[in-house]
């Protein structure tokens, strides 16, 4: 069995506890409850995560279908001092549905989760953007791109170029046939730039972006 994070040692402390003094498995919401999470869809991962474990069974048929399946686990005590779940172990946000940004849809619930885990990944990196040249990308001052590090990029990717004399913008990348790259903005009051492709390094290209209001 592998290791369990601190945060599913304490879900598995309340399901253990809940059962000792009930005698019956929680529910999702009563999990959720019992351990400040918000959403039942990133309780329910962390439950198929113990029964992966092979640490609580899941009777699907019935509504209290947890039990607990193996001697008891010990439990971090820094699990217990861990009350906040949204914490670094806990990369997820509930997913409420969908929104219409054209004509508007009828507003139904669906309750799933966004593992934030997708933005991440062992070549990649966040750049804060300064400035308004691909604003009508919707990249806007203050953003944070999620950057994957490459040296090369298709056309029309947008790109973080390391140009000649050690300057670094964001732009649309277009190669020409004549042996240079036009690096484009996205605003209409700005300018292409073309370099001879030699003078210009691509770092990496934009697979993401945050936004904090």
């Amino acid at each position: 069995m592998s290791a369990l994070t601190l945060t599913e040692q304490r879900i598995y402390r309340y399901i253990r506890d809940f059962v000792e003094e009930t005698g019956r498995g929680p529910t999702r919401a009563e999990i959720a409850a019992g351990v400040g999470m918000k959403s039942r869809g990133t309780v329910q991962r962390y439950v198929q995560a113990l029964a992966a474990a092979g640490l609580i069974e899941i009777d699907g048929q019935r509504w209290h279908g947890i039990r607990l399946k193996s001697a008891q686990v010990p439990v971090d005590a820094r699990a217990d001092a861990h009350p906040d779940l949204t914490g670094a172990e806990d990369w997820s946000l509930p997913l409420l549905g969908r929104i219409a940004a054209g004509q508007p849809i009828e507003a139904v619930a669906d309750e799933q989760t966004l593992d934030l885990r997708l933005l991440g990944g062992a070549n990649r990196y966040a750049l804060r953007v300064r400035g308004e040249s691909m604003i009508e990308a919707g990249i806007l001052d203050g953003d944070t791109v999620i950057v994957e590090a490459c040296e090369a990029a298709r056309n029309g990717d947008i790109v973080v170029a390391l140009i000649e004399g050690g300057e670094v913008t964001l732009k649309y990348y277009h190669p020409r046939p004549d042996g240079t790259v036009l690096l484009v903005p996205a605003n209409a009051r700005m300018e292409p730039m073309r370099f001879r492709a030699d003078s210009v390094r691509v770092q990496g290209r934009v697979v993401g972006q945050l936004r904090l209001y």
